[in-house]
């Protein structure tokens, strides 16, 4: 299983020289995400400015056949990386290849990280020389009242089964993806993204690899915003049950289980 090395793509965009580098780097995917990209952007934007860092914004343009692009490019100081080779492994590869941050944060284009969120990385980041990677929960924000309950209960169990690989069996680590910060040497020690991993498991098999130089930190002080729309679109126990079983098989055979996916976007 390749992973993309720092520097090997050819086709990735050579970030600015000049200036100092940023404390940390937001690196988000979108593909066809043009309805709620300015979204995700404002409140990037807004955690930037509450938290008083050096930061920059990358959006990866990940084959979009919309205005994905140009909404992401009319925001000042965004800069916008194209990603022809569609999925989130590649995207994510040519976000850290495109960022300088010594923290590349990985936020997805349906979420909206509160004006805290980025307060308390640095904060955890700094305190805990030890933590190579940083995660928390999706709080969904347009989920139907019915389901919050189970999936608080899901993430419960889910933190219990990551305390355990990470700390008994020594055979992984959970990161959400979406909500998560990763030290950049630590990204570079262990090669980068799986750019052949399209959609499930990419963020179970960076927390795996990662689990073997450093500590992998989940906890619910970490929470994100994000749309539940694939939860609402596919339903809420189907996709549980998706996600578990590739958790699973990335953990123990170290490749997800499944290959494909669907691509549910907001209207």
């Amino acid at each position: 299983m390749a992973h993309g090395e720092p520097g090997s793509d050819p086709g990735a965009q050579p970030h600015a020289a000049d200036g100092p580098a940023p404390r940390i780097s937001f690196v988000i995917p979108a593909f066809n995400e043009e309805a709620i990209i300015a979204r995700c952007l404002d409140s990037v934007r807004r955690a930037i400015a509450a938290a008083g860092c050096t930061a920059e914004v990358i959006v990866v343009n990940n084959a979009s056949t919309d205005l994905t692009a140009e909404r992401a490019a009319a925001f000042p100081g965004v800069r916008v990386v194209d990603e022809p080779a569609k999925g989130l492994g590649p995207a994510r590869q040519a976000g850290f290849l495109a960022a300088r941050g010594d923290l590349i944060a990985n936020v997805d284009a349906d979420t909206e990280p509160s004006d805290r969120w980025l307060a308390f990385v640095l904060d955890t980041f700094r305190r805990s020389p030890d933590v190579v990677a940083l995660s928390g929960p999706f709080d969904y924000f347009d989920l139907p009242p019915v389901w919050r309950g189970p999936v608080r209960a899901y993430y419960f169990v889910a933190w219990l089964a990551h305390l355990f690989n990470q700390h008994v069996l020594h055979v992984g680590a959970m990161i959400q993806g979406g909500n998560f910060v990763i030290r950049r040497a630590a990204l570079e020690a262990v090669g980068g993204f799986d750019t052949s991993i399209d959609f499930y498991g990419e963020d179970t098999d960076i927390a795996r690899r990662l689990s073997k130089v450093g500590r992998v930190r989940w906890t619910f002080r970490l929470p994100m915003k994000a749309s539940g729309r694939r939860l609402i679109e596919e339903g809420v126990v189907r996709t549980a049950l998706r996600y578990t079983l590739n958790f699973i098989w990335v953990t123990v055979a170290g490749r997800p289980w499944t290959t494909t996916h669907t691509d549910v976007r907001s209207r």
